[in-house]
């Protein structure tokens, strides 16, 4: 049942594309995905009719039915009596969503599809994009190890999939299109090499410390936190936002994490191929929506912050959280915040999934660097034991702590808080480090 609808699907989405012939639009990458899309999302429907996938569904399901326009969450549904009025609507949307084909006058369509892929397994680059034949693609960030590289021969094998993307691109502009166009990431070398597989025209971006003549073509600079409506709190980043001798100032309330800034580098990027100026550009920042559980500042119990990204983690994600808790605890000082009010760093990390023979090397990685940015460690899971082992070689066994799951995980968590400490929770989503957040941030 499930390959008959996978091809039924795969049928459907690809004559929707071949009639309506929108420009499409496709991000993959190893972390930052969904942030990119929602900023891309947000900066071309300011000037533009633009459908994008919801939450995660990125993958042979969830792209082709995003074309089709239907509500790609019905379709996981289970069967079952409970499920029934669900499946029934799921089957419905698609009935009616044929009419897109069958009906022979043209209905109205997005102009433009904003599509987050995966590649969970070799292969599946190729297929989505036979699907949708993109003309613009962006990819964020891969690593040096992967996430997925279980599921490949080797770190080079999971580049080459993400690279598959640029290789497909198509140049749409006799058709009446705005060309193609590849978005790359100027500060990974494994993504800035995808360069040479494009045959269309590429672009880059990337953070500076000062723009000069030989770097990205997009940039941001001076990135920075600000002060919130409550002068005890900390409101969001700022940065300069460049391109071609020029900038304009940006500010972006929620962010955290000087990592994020690359998806709003990406969506600038795709935003000036379709026309649109940076002033608008960084307008239409401001009503990004920022993906659940990815880097979410929040206020936790006992006047403490809470920065959840429990939706999945990868030694890169993991690296560069770690990097935000530490930033953070430094930021505070920085903009004044009062001494008597900034507490410690605490780290809740539960297992990187999905790494294979490579999983013991990287959680002792992220073991050994941990230390340089947390007071505390908590951890999750077999694999997040290697992690505190790591660390115990340099933070007393008073400030480690390890539990099996994040059910056992959160009571203790929510035990060592103090006033003013900032707390990091990350893990895989099998998981379930959610479960740590909603037991400490402020309901």
């Amino acid at each position: 049942m499930r390959k008959l609808l996978q091809f039924i699907l795969r049928v459907l989405a690809k004559r929707v594309i071949a009639r309506y012939r929108p420009t499409v639009v496709c991000i993959t990458g190893s972390v930052g995905k969904t942030t990119t899309k929602e900023a891309i999302y947000a900066v071309l429907s300011s000037k533009f009719w633009v459908r994008k996938n919801i939450a995660n569904f990125n993958n042979e399901f969830g792209v082709p039915l995003t074309v089709i326009g239907v509500d790609p969450s019905l379709s996981t549904a289970k069967l079952s009596v409970g499920n029934l009025p669900r499946l029934l609507k799921f089957w419905s949307e698609l009935l009616k969503a044929s009419f897109l084909f069958f009906n022979p006058f043209k209905v109205e369509y997005p102009e433009i599809l904003v599509l987050e892929i995966a590649a969970a397994k070799p292969g599946d680059i190729d297929y989505l994009t036979d699907i949708v034949q993109p003309s613009v693609g962006v990819v964020t960030a891969v690593g040096e190890l992967p996430v997925h590289v279980e599921f490949y021969s080797g770190p080079q094998e999971v580049i080459k999939e993400k690279s598959r993307l640029i290789e497909s691109l198509v140049n749409n502009e006799l058709e009446g299109g705005f060309g193609g166009l590849a978005v790359l990431n100027y500060d990974e070398r494994f993504v800035l090499d995808m360069k040479h597989k494009s045959t269309v025209k590429v672009t880059t971006f990337g953070l500076v410390d000062s723009p000069g003549l030989i770097g990205p073509d997009i940039w941001a600079s001076d990135i920075s936190y600000f002060m919130g409506d409550n002068t005890d709190e900390i409101g969001g980043l700022s940065f300069k936002l460049g391109y071609a001798g020029g900038f304009v100032p940006v500010r972006i309330g929620g962010l955290v994490g000087t990592h994020q800034v690359y998806g709003f580098l990406a969506a600038a990027s795709v935003g000036l191929h379709f026309g649109i100026n940076l002033v608008d550009i960084s307008g239409a920042f401001e009503k990004v929506e920022l993906p659940y559980h990815r880097m979410n500042l929040m206020r936790g119990i006992k006047n403490s912050f809470v920065i959840d990204d429990t939706y999945n983690a990868s030694p890169l994600s993991m690296h560069a959280a770690l990097d935000t808790l530490r930033d953070f605890a430094k930021a505070q000082k920085f903009l004044g915040v009062s001494s008597a009010i900034i507490g410690r760093r605490i780290a809740v990390l539960g297992d990187m999934r999905e790494l294979g023979k490579y999983g013991v090397d990287a959680h002792n990685a992220i073991g050994n660097f941990a230390v340089e940015c947390c007071d505390i460690l908590v951890t999750v899971g077999a694999a997040g034991k290697i992690i505190a082992d790591a660390a115990l070689g340099k933070l007393s066994g008073e400030s480690v702590f390890s539990f099996n799951t994040s059910e056992e995980a959160k009571l203790k968590v929510r035990e060592i808080i103090k006033e003013g400490d900032v707390i990091l929770v990350k893990g895989s989503r099998s998981m379930k480090m959610e479960v740590v957040v909603d037991e400490i941030v402020l309901k």
